[in-house]
């Protein structure tokens, strides 16, 4: 999502900034019952093993105590990982083939490589969150070089534009300026991408999921989207759907499921930045929907749909959630990035959605709704980096490293705004993964 939003007006009818608090509601339900205890007959070996369990039961007690449930019910949600930081690298101002090379919302990576080059060396693609205003909506080839092989000196050594993709509609026409608003990107097993577009609210042009070929960027199909996701006005009389500029901007595909020529099924996620129109409660935590869909063939299908709540970040103008990112085993990666008085902020969060509420007959958030949401455990805030930090709205995982852990690579959006910059940042993924 580009600062562009600031000029919506249906994120803020009164035209003024409300500087508001998120928070977050954590359910607690109450385990079992108190246990029961019968006096026992006095003497016998009956009495002495009560006595004896009662003791156990005590000593029981106590270590629990020690060590407090909750630390116990978090290890067993988020296995043990950590984030190594590794180096930054900011793209210089360039134009590639006639447009500006920016607004870079969302990154993925291509396990096949490149080719005739040296191993240290990757490709990734990148979207433009160009609406056909600079050029034509694309993506970009972008090759990143790593430093030596040496485990104690890896760095990101260099950024380099190599190639550019149009993004085309089914009849293999470009989008017109305006009609897409492109923020996510994921590569998938069958020589694609997946995109994902906000939507233009205020032209009528709803939000999408879609699929593009990789090599001639022409649209194959689009997934599956709930109604309550498609904006009812295009105006102030909106009460259903995506908010302007805050639309589906995470999306990730799980890459334990890439199989050959992608005739498998695989898994695709994806997430609205900010609550839906009938989900905004200025009183409550934001609530945002995260959405999993398993992709077969040709028939796609939307399994599932999960409360997502954002963290607190105080004195903020702008906080969202604008990537996910699926590590394997099950696991998640969230970023979510805010903007205040001191500039742009970000985190990355462990996420675990196995028991989380589905909830896809759910309405509306509005009040007090009774739901188990996506658990959240703060794997590193990006504030302790010591570094300037930017737009942070692109997250991939990368390569392997030469100690064996993954790596992952973060891009900044820099708005086409002179101002700001197109950073990458390359982390190292430790753990069990």
């Amino acid at each position: 999502m580009s600062q562009r939003w600031h000029k919506s007006k249906l994120f803020n009818k009164s035209n003024k900034i409300n500087v508001t608090a998120l928070s977050n509601y954590i359910d607690l339900k109450t385990l079992g019952y108190p246990l029961r205890w019968r006096s026992p007959r006095r003497g016998g070996l009956r009495q002495r093993i009560l006595r004896l369990l009662s003791l156990a039961l005590i000593l029981l007690t106590v270590c629990t105590a020690c060590a407090p449930p909750p630390a116990v019910a978090r290890d067993r949600s988020f296995p043990e990982m950590s984030l190594e930081f590794l180096g930054e690298y900011e793209l210089p101002k360039t134009n590639f083939e006639g447009s500006p090379v920016g607004g870079l919302s969302g990154i993925t990576y291509d396990p096949k490589g490149i080719s005739a080059v040296p191993s240290k060396a990757y490709r990734f693609y990148a979207l433009s969150d160009d609406p056909s205003e600079n050029g034509e909506a694309r993506f970009y080839s972008l090759r990143l070089d790593l430093t030596s092989s040496d485990p104690a000196n890896i760095r990101l050594k260099k950024v380099t534009v190599e190639g550019v993709t149009s993004l085309k509609k089914t009849d293999g026409e470009t989008f017109s300026w305006g009609s897409i608003n492109p923020e996510g990107i994921a590569l998938s097993p069958r020589n694609s991408v997946f995109v994902a577009s906000e939507g233009v609210t205020h032209a009528g042009i709803p939000p999408f999921l879609g699929e593009f070929d990789l090599k001639t960027g022409k649209m194959r199909g689009k997934l599956p989207i709930p109604k309550r996701y498609i904006p009812d006005a295009s105006d102030e009389k909106q009460q259903q759907g995506v908010v302007e500029n805050l639309g589906f901007e995470s999306l990730t595909i799980d890459p334990e499921t890439f199989s050959p020529g992608g005739l498998d099924p695989f898994r695709l996620f994806a997430a609205t930045e900010a609550p839906l129109m009938q989900d905004s409660d200025p009183e409550q935590a934001s609530k945002l929907r995260l959405l999993h869909y398993i992709i077969v063939d040709k028939t796609p299908q939307l399994v599932s749909e999960n409360l997502y709540t954002l963290d607190q970040v105080p004195m903020t103008i702008l906080n969202g959630l604008t990537e996910l990112v699926t590590i394997g085993g099950g696991q998640i990666l969230s970023l979510e990035r805010s903007f205040g008085l001191s500039g742009y902020s970000a985190r990355i969060y462990q996420l675990a959605v196995g028991a989380a509420t589905d909830t896809s007959r759910i309405q509306s958030f509005k009040g007090r709704v009774a739901v188990e949401p996506v658990k959240k455990k703060l794997l590193l805030d990006l504030s302790e980096l010591g570094i300037p930090l930017y737009n942070l709205e692109g997250m991939t995982l990368g390569p392997q490293l030469p100690d064996g852990s993954k790596s992952v690579v973060l891009v900044s959006d820099d708005n086409f705004d002179e101002a700001q910059k197109t950073q990458f940042l390359l982390f190292s993924l430790k753990g069990k993964v």
